[in-house]
């Protein structure tokens, strides 16, 4: 069974431009996700504005988003953007409280503080009430 990856969309548009979705399997084209693919592309800087015109016209077929951004996004090599995960920006959000750092300061000493020291940070400010 083919898996369709979304690395493999990625580096068609990215850097090999091979177009899977007028290939004989019509499952590349109902599985392509364009909002997925418009968020990957975002994260770089001479990719956001071809991202952010597909998302203008998210109406269109998909095969169309995709031809459109395979022949006008360069031929390039470009790795993923760094997402921070949802535990990461708690941590964040706590760090910034405790010491009233900014958010690159509180990034700087997330990396620095090691688990207890972050269980010990929660402590200090838990509220209380109850947990959802």
């Amino acid at each position: 069974m083919i898996e369709y990856k979304l690395s493999d969309y990625l580096n068609a548009i990215n850097y090999s431009k091979v177009n899977l979705l007028d290939g004989s399997d019509i499952v590349w084209e109902k599985k392509y996700p364009p909002y997925v693919i418009n968020r990957c592309l975002s994260q770089h800087v001479d990719a956001i504005m071809m991202a952010n015109e597909v998302n203008m016209r998210h109406g269109l077929n998909k095969r169309l988003q995709f031809h459109f951004l395979i022949n006008s996004i360069r031929k390039r090599k470009r790795f993923g953007g760094k997402w921070i995960s949802t535990a990461k920006s708690k941590n964040l959000e706590y760090v910034k409280e405790y010491y009233g750092y900014s958010n690159s300061k509180a990034k700087v000493a997330l990396n620095i503080l090691d688990t207890k020291q972050l269980n010990l940070i929660k402590l200090k400010l838990d509220k209380g009430g109850r947990k959802r």
